[in-house]
């Protein structure tokens, strides 16, 4: 039996995608781990975050599943073992009340998810192409708009101390999203920031992508967005020569771009790698890209070589392009209450 704290979903993801017994090493350390507490990244310890952002309904024509980035990302990294603290809100709806639930069963940090008295849930409506690739059609405002930061909540972030903290431009996108994320800028101050760029209509407005790559460490994009960044920025040349110039432009530790079924390309502290996507019979890449987010924070924060991380990441984010959904099932093991 693993013990409190192990993640039997991402176990099996791992035992069932690799090869023996190259990463049959990983299974066994992260079977090894106890729960860990909320402090900050040290010897024995996972990482601890705090995400910021979108809880939302995606819309399928078959049915609604619960996500947004921020979501999916921190329950992928708490399925990794990592404490996380999920910033947002929901409205005091139906939709709601079922999407609570949901997130207490992923046991997630919930003291700050918020109630909206104004704004709906979020919802977006999906249409998938025949390759499984989404397009959104996000309803805004929504309640994760509403989010409000008290200074005790301002105060509560900073003795938490957490170790990451993850954002996205989506969020951002609004005059009151922006006010929330500059104060968690401030009272985070120590922890490494990570940008998922996540770009879509309505929060792609060039000045907030430039200061938010700037105020980023680590960033995670995919090739559409890789476009857009190096229109932005100027920077042309191959994969490498831009992960290379953007980090030394902005100062990032690691910067990771997506590449679909062929993979990705990550460069952390000087050194570059691309890795080789894995064969999956896709069902939806909706998510794909937060596992792959939370598996890449996992291996920096562990201080993995980059080609590891990089395979680690890749074999994730096949596992769940390979199935419905964006979330791990927590009725497949996850972390006790």
């Amino acid at each position: 039996m693993l013990p409190r704290g192990a993640f039997n979903l991402y176990y099996q993801v791992v035992s069932e995608l690799a090869e023996p017994p190259k990463y049959e090493a990983i299974r066994q350390s992260l079977a090894a781990r106890a729960l860990p507490d909320r402090t900050p990244l040290a010897a024995g310890n996972l990482a601890s975050i705090v995400a910021v952002g979108e809880i939302l309904w995606d819309l399928f024509p078959d049915g609604r599943r619960l996500g947004g980035a921020p979501l999916n990302f921190s329950a992928h990294a708490r399925h990794l073992g990592h404490p996380v603290s999920l910033i947002s809100a929901l409205g005091g709806d139906a939709l709601g009340a079922e999407a609570s639930a949901t997130i207490k069963a992923l046991s997630l940090d919930r003291r700050y998810l918020q109630i909206s008295k104004q704004l709906a849930t979020g919802t977006a409506g999906v249409a998938l192409s025949a390759d499984g690739s989404p397009r959104f059609a996000i309803v805004r405002p929504a309640a994760y708009d509403d989010v409000e930061l008290t200074a005790d909540t301002l105060q509560q972030l900073r003795q938490c101390r957490p170790a990451w903290f993850y954002f996205g431009s989506l969020f951002a996108a609004t005059p009151r999203g922006k006010h929330c994320l500059n104060a968690l800028f401030d009272a985070l101050d120590g922890a490494v920031k990570f940008l998922d760029l996540n770009l879509r209509p309505g929060s792609d407005d060039p000045s907030l992508v430039a200061e938010l790559l700037a105020r980023a460490n680590v960033v995670k994009l995919n090739e559409e967005e890789l476009d857009r960044v190096r229109t932005l920025t100027g920077l042309q040349g191959s994969l490498e020569a831009f992960c290379v110039a953007a980090s030394e432009r902005f100062g990032w530790r690691a910067v990771a771009v997506t590449l679909g079924d062929r993979g990705c390309a990550i460069h952390s502290d000087g050194d570059y790698t691309e890795a080789p996507g894995h064969a999956v019979t896709v069902v939806d890449t909706v998510g794909a890209g937060d596992a792959f987010s939370a598996a890449l924070v996992h291996g920096l924060s562990q201080h993995w070589p980059t080609a590891k991380t990089a395979e680690f990441a890749n074999r994730l984010a096949a596992a769940v392009a390979g199935r419905p959904g964006a979330l791990p099932d927590s009725r497949q093991g996850g972390v006790m209450p």
